[in-house]
């Protein structure tokens, strides 16, 4: 039986959702890319169905996307190559038309990192006389000091907080779970906030930590808008997310000597790989102190 897109796209969600355990982020990504190829594939004079499409045909998809980025190109092809891996499983198709297609190789992009005194200048800005104030100098801190992800921050709840033992229970991707410390100065903060969060006369999302003034759970773009907006006050003029601040932590454990698996373990990165980005960082902060205070380089 020659199954139609939408069926093939929607027990592919299913797939992604129940047996690869990823998260609706990562599920909703595949899907876009998908779609697209869908859209391509009904476009041509000669209508395709999922088991028509050839390596050709998706080596033209791929020209007819017109992509520049390589990494954005890599991504789009991870989730082609993931549908008709599952199109495999499943059996609908005997060959694997994306099995041959070659990614771009994309240079390694080190991630944008805010030197300690950047930190505490962005801390600094911080106005603790707004009603916000303390839960935004938490915010940061947790960031900071934790190396959490967006999604990780924003759903943390107050059972996560474990203050006596100094560490929480951080909730990843794939629902996956794991432990990171909590340093004293981010105990503090969060233990200030909470005095401002029980003052609070209406709160819908009893177990979240961090709270918008209605009560309920701060959104992601709430976080990006906090941290852009200290960034202006502080002045600090990289392209600052709070994922730099996930970056900073990693990096500047690293530079203190930090062994990379336990780097590894607290950022929840399945792979050391990723994690080892943080020694290429390390490295050009190494280069760049010999050629600042190296007599030698100095002389040059």
């Amino acid at each position: 039986m020659r199954e139609n897109w939408k069926d093939c796209i929607g027990e592919f969600k299913n797939y992604l959702k129940i047996e690869r355990s990823l998260s609706d982020n990562s599920i909703q990504a595949y899907l876009r890319d998908i779609e697209k190829l869908h859209s391509y594939c009904e476009g041509l004079p000669t209508a395709l169905m999922p088991q028509d499409v050839t390596l050709n045909h998706l080596s033209d998809f791929i020209k007819w996307l017109d992509i520049k980025n390589p990494r954005t190109q890599s991504r789009v092809l991870s989730g082609v190559r993931a549908f008709f891996r599952y199109m495999m499983i499943e059996g609908k198709i005997s060959e694997n038309p994306a099995s041959l297609m070659e990614s771009p190789r994309p240079g390694t992009r080190l991630p944008d990192v805010l030197s300690i005194n950047e930190i505490d200048n962005i801390i600094l800005a911080i106005d603790l006389s707004k009603p916000e104030g303390q839960r935004n100098k938490a915010i940061i801190e947790t960031l900071y000091g934790c190396g959490l992800r967006v999604s990780e921050l924003i759903n943390l709840r107050l059972t996560d907080m474990h203050f006596k033992q100094e560490y929480i229970t951080v909730t990843g991707k794939g629902d996956k779970q794991r432990l990171v410390p909590l340093n004293q100065n981010t105990i503090k903060q969060i233990e200030f906030y909470l005095q401002d969060r029980n003052r609070l006369k209406t709160i819908m999302d009893k177990n979240i930590l961090f709270l918008n003034r209605r009560g309920k759970k701060l959104s992601r773009i709430m976080i990006y808008t906090i941290v852009r907006d200290l960034c202006e006050v502080a002045g600090i003029k990289k392209n600052v997310s709070p994922h730099t601040f996930r970056h900073s932590f990693a990096t500047h454990l690293v530079q203190a000597g930090a062994d990379l698996r336990a780097v590894q373990e607290m950022l929840g990165h399945e792979s050391i790989l990723t994690t080892e980005v943080y020694t290429h960082i390390d490295r050009i902060h190494l280069k760049e102190t010999i050629n600042l205070y190296h007599p030698r380089a100095r002389e040059r």
